[in-house]
């Protein structure tokens, strides 16, 4: 599991879980975020991969959209395909303030954006 800082997509890793050697993974550059935000993404990742196994990786896009990215291993019996598809709706649902800030964050600390303000 190669879960670099970049990858070719100017795709960001924010972090990480993998069930097969039972680690997690959170990018060096997000060491700023307060201490219950790591505790959140590390519990969000490592029950997802407890529950449906495989790879899970939330990555920011190159306009700072956070995403949900999984793989498995090929012939992995354990992985559940439908189970992901719905854990992962249910985390986008139940973690929205969360995502939604962890992507401004990315967009006004990482990318540098300024804050669109009306006078």
């Amino acid at each position: 599991m190669d879960m670099s800082n970049s990858n070719v997509d100017n795709e960001v890793v924010l972090c990480g879980a993998s069930s097969y050697n039972k680690k997690y993974y959170l990018n060096q550059n997000f060491t700023s975020l307060p201490q219950s935000i790591q505790d959140e993404l590390r519990i969000m990742c490592v029950l997802y991969t407890e529950e449906v196994g495989g790879v899970l990786e939330l990555v920011f896009d190159k306009n700072g959209t956070l995403e949900f990215k999984t793989s498995s291993k090929e012939g992995d019996l354990l992985y559940d395909d439908i189970g992901s598809i719905l854990k992962i709706k249910q985390l986008q649902k139940t973690k929205i303030d969360l995502l939604e800030s962890l992507e401004l964050y990315y967009r006004v600390v990482i990318l540098g954006e300024g804050f669109d303000q009306e006078d």
